[in-house]
């Protein structure tokens, strides 16, 4: 495998360990103070200028690959004869293939990565932004507040008794 192929794949296996650990079920005091970390190097502008070049030349040799695996099948339907040659074509086109898909897949995940990352970001702040509203909703409440709101639930269980009665009662009379 040539340098560009090697360095494809260990951008795959780093898209795979990214993948792994964002969909890991780990639990938010564990998983906010990660998600930063793994956020850091990517706000800065130039990081993110060479991730869109190397994506670029990723697409580029994805390209490349599909134009050469056509390229093949083309001479194969062509040499059905030739036996010497016809393994050659064989073995060329099972590397090109090899180079399709390991450019493909490295393009899919990053996008996957991507869509992951974001749908992990937005849980975490719904989760922070829902126990902000939990503990402001939680307010003591004074005694007399407290008086109320008991007498309030006391009114609303006698008229359900009441009614829960008189459905009883109608029952009984069908």
């Amino acid at each position: 495998m040539s340098l560009y192929y090697s360095l494809i794949f260990g951008i795959l296996v780093l898209e795979i360990a990214l993948f792994t650990l964002l969909a890991l079920p780990i639990p938010t005091k564990f998983r906010k103070p990660l998600t930063l970390v793994l956020l850091k190097p990517f706000k800065n502008s130039n990081v993110q200028v060479a991730i869109k070049c190397i994506l670029g030349f990723i697409l580029l040799l994805f390209i490349d690959s599909i134009n050469k695996v056509y390229n093949i099948n083309k001479e194969l339907a062509i040499d059905v004869a030739q036996g010497h040659q016809r393994i050659e074509l064989l073995s060329r086109k099972f590397f090109q293939q090899r180079n399709l898909y390991l450019t493909g897949i490295t393009l899919f995940l990053t996008f996957i990565v991507t869509k992951t990352f974001a749908l992990v970001n937005e849980l975490l702040n719904l989760k922070a932004k829902y126990r902000k509203e939990d503990h402001e909703s939680e307010k003591e409440l004074t005694k007399e507040e407290l008086e109320i709101l008991i007498k309030e639930k006391e009114d609303k269980i006698k008229d359900l008794k009441i009614r829960a009665e008189a459905l009883e009662k109608d029952s009984k009379d069908l």
